[in-house]
């Protein structure tokens, strides 16, 4: 029969064991980082999470990464420490001195889809951009290109983002430049979807999601515009940088607004109850109200892509802001809520969070 001693000494070892594992628990909850989270040039960051792992893509323009590759890709475990992982996409054939902008990677029956847009650059500033879309079997690449995602009607089309509906279907958000001033819009970069046929394939069908129609907007004033004849516009405003998701049976479309060099530039939504629309700002008027620059610490913050953090439940925007010296737009990660006023980011944050869940 088992002594007083021995159910002490259990006692004892239950105990102990107890305030071991509560010691473990306060060390995670003491885990804390601080953005940005990569300190190198790291423009327009979608992040993929697949297989328990973050893949991070951002923009090069016309550098390549030191593969010869273009688009930077970095890995993670727990969105905080990355990696580099070389470069995603082979440099298409005659493609040399393009820019490559905002890449998209979406994974569907067994391939990775890297969406892009390319153009400009030194091919010429009148040759516009244009959407294409590059495949993979692995995350990290590398990508060749598949297909070009012609937009008829467009000289201007950027920041592509691919969104599954509940229903299966594919949809491609992206952005593209309106030069008219109906219906009271201003003329600049807006916002459109168009249904995927398949992945490589848009179906022409193109709706308007959003155009600029406040003066927080305003990318530039007296602008020059060689893609359209050098026509001169008195302002010239950008929506940019698309996200959708999907939320308690309403569409949310995210997006960033104004000039990216200026305070005024941060994220903003728009809202439907269906994914083609129409979709309504209302309350979008006074600036970004998801996330927006904070004086003296965080300017630029946005082109974001959002995320799930390592639990699979707690939502994360993942997004640039530059540096001090506005010498590099670095990488960083904030939490997303769901507020009775709308969507809004916990951010974005300059000093030390609790590490992601």
């Amino acid at each position: 029969m088992p002594s007083r001693r021995h159910f002490l000494q259990q006692a004892a070892a239950g105990l102990a064991t107890l305030a071991l594992q509560n010691q473990a628990l306060a060390r995670a909850a003491a885990r804390t980082y601080t953005n940005p989270v990569y300190t190198g040039q790291f423009p327009d960051p979608f992040v993929l999470r697949h297989q328990g792992r973050y893949y991070a893509f951002g923009t090069t323009g016309q550098a390549r990464t030191p593969d010869g590759r273009i688009f930077t890709v970095l890995t993670s475990s727990d969105l905080v420490d990355w990696q580099p992982a070389g470069g995603a996409l082979t440099p298409p054939e005659g493609a040399a001195g393009a820019e490559f902008w905002a890449p998209e990677v979406m994974y569907h029956q067994g391939t990775f889809y890297l969406y892009y847009s390319m153009g400009g650059g030194a091919i010429g500033a009148s040759v516009g951009h244009r959407l294409h879309v590059a495949t993979s079997k692995t995350p990290q690449g590398p990508y060749t290109q598949a297909a070009l995602l012609d937009v008829p009607g467009s000289k201007f089309t950027i920041d592509a983002h691919p969104f599954q509906d509940s229903d299966g279907q594919w949809y491609l958000f992206y952005a593209r430049d309106f030069t008219d001033s109906d219906q009271g819009y201003r003329p600049g970069t807006g916002l459109v979807v168009d249904r995927l046929v398949d992945m490589t394939r848009l179906a022409g069908e193109s709706r308007t999601v959003m155009r600029a129609r406040h003066d927080w907007t305003v990318f530039e004033k007296n602008r020059t515009m060689p893609l359209y004849d050098n026509q001169t516009f008195a302002e010239w405003h950008t929506l940019e940088g698309p996200f959708v998701r999907k939320h308690k049976g309403k569409y949310y479309c995210f997006y960033s607004g104004a000039n990216f060099l200026t305070p005024r530039y941060g994220v903003d939504y728009c809202v439907a109850d269906s994914v083609l629309g129409p979709y309504s700002d209302a309350g979008a008027d006074k600036g970004p109200r998801v996330l927006g620059a904070v004086a003296g610490h965080v300017r630029g913050p946005g082109h974001h892509s959002h995320v799930l953090g390592p639990d699979g439940k707690t939502e994360h925007l993942v997004y640039h802001a530059w540096n001090k010296a506005m010498t590099e737009r670095q990488l960083c990660i904030d939490k997303l809520l769901w507020t009775g006023q709308g969507p809004r980011c916990q951010g974005p944050t300059y000093t030390p969070q609790p590490f992601p869940q």
